[in-house]
């Protein structure tokens, strides 16, 4: 009896921690800085298959965004908002090949990111690869801007 306790209560202190990191927003985030209004990102750094959150600074406000290599190879970038629940402010947090909204729940697989976009869907992030890095061009988060007011 006594080990079912301990291990219940060791499972229930992770899946509380996991709750933590993704509601409050202790997970991995690295501010970026735009360099003549492009932000790169080497890939070696994001082709690991997981999520990587970002944040980029002005005008007092922070834009965030994450950058992930889905299964079929492609690097994908979206604002870690959605249409439906930005306000809430909770993003998005990896389960596997898929993002889950923090706030409704909802599952997109990575590789629907950057395809599709409305909804819950989290909002794509306009970005290329060029020279072994991902390009995001400082205009393209100016365009998100409206998810974290």
């Amino acid at each position: 009896m006594k080990r079912f306790a301990a291990t219940a209560l060791t499972f229930a202190l992770v899946l509380t921690a996991g709750y933590a990191y993704a509601f409050f927003g202790l997970f991995e985030d690295n501010t970026v800085t735009a360099e003549n209004g492009v932000i790169s990102i080497p890939t070696a750094e994001v082709s690991d298959g997981q999520a990587h959150h970002f944040s980029y600074e002005t005008s007092g406000k922070t834009v965030k965004f994450f950058v992930i290599k889905s299964p079929d190879g492609v690097l994908r970038a979206a604002f870690d908002a959605c249409d439906v629940c930005w306000r809430e402010g909770k993003g998005y947090s990896q389960q596997g090949a898929v993002m889950i909204c923090n706030n409704c729940g909802q599952q997109f697989h990575t590789t629907r990111i950057n395809e599709v976009k409305g909804g819950c869907n989290p909002a794509p992030l306009e970005r290329t690869v060029r020279d072994g890095n991902l390009i995001i061009k400082e205009a393209a988060l100016f365009e998100g801007m409206r998810y974290f007011l």
